[in-house]
């Protein structure tokens, strides 16, 4: 069964259950979209972030009903949204042309983070099976990598896919760590990064960081950037040069971190090479998640220019629409969008 945004926004609580249980069965918030232009969600910290807000552009939510919605990856050749609803066991899609949200695979085994490869296909981060796999035209799956000299995966996490068609993604231990997104486990492998070259060998990037999370390449690829997600006292997106090889990870540094408390989640990077970062709060005495829930942007030097309000926690996003112009946050139990004056760089 589908629903258009407009029908969902109209229903109340008690109609929704009665109507489309699997939506009753998470949390549907309501949202009221700003009447003010600009919209004040859209908030700037640095003058040279004016330039990327579309003043005549609100915040909108386009869909509701999840219990934790994670790993957005955008489909511009059908024009809609795949998004992790991990406690639910569920990927849902959201069709930007009718507005419909719905329920794309009913068993996605607690997938979390994803992305396409080069030629298309759905490449995903599976924590119950431990697994990255690919999807392939038929539907059928492809297994990518589910352990590393013989042990198995933790959790994978977050995925990106090099132009060169490398894949890279994150494995921390969140999904063997309890119940909730996945079932608990033993990690038999340190926390790490990997890397699946073109020809299928999996490779190790790096085990030195603490939970690694989100990442991303700079526009260029010659950076990489790694959301440590269980650094002390605060979470850190490091900054890695990458060699000639185009594998090779140097000069680590330190380039953000979010020292406010913020839980930094997700990343995406502009063409401009701005990082766009899920926010909230890291659930520390003294954090105030209503001032930090949202997505905030940086400039490739660091600095924090630009902060999209949201009234949930954005765990990650994704630039989508026709132009890549639509930032898409995955937003706990919802999915906002925005205009901005900017596209995704993949």
């Amino acid at each position: 069964m589908n629903f258009s945004r407009r029908n969902i926004m109209t229903l109340s609580a008690a109609a929704l259950a009665t109507t489309f249980p699997k939506m009753a069965s998470a949390q549907a918030i309501g949202f009221t979209p700003s009447p003010i232009y600009p919209d004040p969600a859209i908030q700037i910290l640095d003058p040279s972030f004016a330039k990327y807000r579309v003043a005549s552009s609100s915040l909108e939510q386009v869909a509701t009903g999840a219990r934790w919605l994670e790993g957005p990856v955008w489909f511009g050749d059908g024009r809609y949204l795949l998004v992790s609803d991990i406690p639910n066991n569920r990927v849902m899609r959201y069709d930007e042309a009718n507005e419909s949200w719905s329920v794309y695979n009913a068993n996605a085994n607690y997938a979390n983070g994803h992305a396409r490869d080069r030629q298309g296909r759905l490449l995903s981060c599976e924590h119950l099976t431990r697994r990255v796999t690919r999807t392939e035209y038929d539907g059928s799956f492809t297994v990518l990598a589910d352990n590393y000299n013989g042990k198995k995966l933790n959790s994978p996490n977050d995925i990106v896919c090099k132009s060169d068609g490398s894949i890279w993604f994150t494995d921390p231990p969140f999904g063997i760590a309890g119940e909730w997104e996945g079932e608990k486990g033993t990690a038999e492998l340190p926390h790490s990064v990997y890397r699946i070259s073109p020809d299928g060998k999996l490779g190790l990037v790096t085990d030195e960081l603490k939970g690694p999370n989100g990442l991303a390449f700079s526009p260029d690829e010659k950076k990489l950037y790694i959301v440590e997600g269980r650094a002390s006292p605060f979470r850190i997106i490091w900054s890695y040069d990458l060699g000639a090889d185009g594998v090779k990870l140097s000069n680590k540094t330190a380039l953000v971190t979010a020292d406010d408390n913020g839980a930094l989640d997700g990343l995406k990077i502009d063409i401009d090479g701005n990082l766009w970062c899920g926010w909230g709060s890291n659930g520390a005495a003294g954090a105030r998640p209503e001032d930090l829930n949202g997505v905030k942007i940086f400039n490739p030097a660091g600095k924090a220019i630009g902060f999209v309000k949201l009234p949930e926690r954005c765990p990650n996003l994704v630039f989508g629409g026709p132009k890549k112009n639509r930032l898409y946050m995955a937003s706990s139990h919802s999915v906002y969008a925005i205009y901005v004056e900017t596209r995704g760089a993949v």
